[in-house]
């Protein structure tokens, strides 16, 4: 198994990017490559004790930028970033991960590496913390106009992600929405609901507003990526105020000090559920391989944690079952 990773997108590339693929190389079974700037990526890998054969170096000169257009796909075609995804299109290495530029990303693996048939649009999907466990929200940034198909098509992929790498079975899948009854909505909810509920293929539970999403009703969240966008960059913010109060509160004075020190185990296991860097990054399904986004401030948590992601996704050969069931979809 070879998975490649771009070595110069992010905010912390490469430092970050090759430090977290060290953490990883000591219980992956992927061969890494790590695709940029070589000098660079072997002044960094200079400073690690790490098995040679378990990482390479592709060199690729360019780098598409955070400031870019997603139209850098097409006139940086040597960036590190192109040459992943057309790495990944020729069967070459088993996924791709990047923390670059979204857009570029989403453009890219859609043209170079192509979507699977059947498929109308790629989603990004992460996962989501609630009290039940994780859901999985689609989309969350990879089409802000969507039609009711692609909703549709949204639900079954994402009904097969938490089936095959979660292993929960018949997942149930929730429309967000801004009430919980049927005639509730705007002409795309309206037009994508009796889709979901026609499909006996999917386990539709209604439509989820957003308030219950922590409590973990539905395991798939549909909605376009507008809304899914907005739900993700919400929860972070949400929770970096949160902990900043807590913090505030716990270092008042000297009582709430010492009630911080009995709490400290169980504020850290709140933190590190709400902040889940060890979940992996966001998969762009619907596309014809595997390809990863991980946030572009990314550090080396993050990274190995979506190694270890990406090698389940083809242990669990992912991309094969969602393929399977858009076979025979009109």
């Amino acid at each position: 198994m070879k998975i490649a990773i771009d070595a110069m997108g992010g905010d912390y590339a490469p430092v970050e990017l090759i430090k977290g693929c060290i953490k990883a190389a000591k219980t992956a079974e992927a061969e890494l490559v790590l695709i940029g700037q070589e000098e660079a990526i072997k002044t960094e890998l200079k400073k690690y004790e790490y098995d040679r054969s378990k990482i390479k170096i592709l060199n690729a000169n360019g780098v598409i930028t955070m400031d870019d257009s997603f139209s850098a796909v097409r006139t940086k075609k040597d960036s590190s970033m192109v040459v992943g995804l057309n790495l990944v299109k020729d069967g070459k290495v088993d996924a791709f991960i990047s923390a670059g530029n979204s857009g570029a990303l989403v453009a890219g693996a859609t043209t170079i590496v192509g979507r699977l048939k059947g498929v109308s649009r790629p989603a990004l999907t992460p996962l989501i913390p609630t009290k039940k466990g994780y859901s999985l929200l689609i989309d969350a940034g990879a089409n802000v106009d969507a039609k009711p198909e692609f909703l549709h098509h949204f639900a079954k992929i994402g009904s097969v992600y938490m089936q095959a790498c979660l292993g929960i079975q018949n997942p149930k899948v929730g429309l967000i929405n801004i009430g919980t009854e049927v005639e509730k909505g705007n002409k795309l909810t309206k037009e994508t609901y009796p889709l979901l509920q026609e499909d006996s293929d999917i386990n539709f539970i209604g439509n989820i507003e957003a308030r219950e999403i922590p409590e973990g009703e539905a395991d798939v969240l549909v909605c376009d990526a507008f809304v899914g966008n907005v739900i993700l960059k919400f929860m972070e913010g949400f929770g970096n105020w949160v902990f900043s109060m807590v913090k505030f509160e716990f270092t008042r004075n000297i009582a709430t000090k010492v009630a911080a020190l009995l709490m400290k185990k169980g504020v850290g296991n709140i933190k590190k559920k709400f902040y889940y860097n060890d979940q992996g990054g966001a998969p762009l399904l619907g596309i014809k391989g595997i390809v990863i986004k991980i946030h572009g401030n990314s550090k080396d948590t993050e990274m190995a944690s979506a190694i270890l992601q990406a090698e389940g996704f083809v242990r669990n050969k992912l991309i094969e079952k969602i393929s399977e069931k858009f076979v025979n979809l009109k």
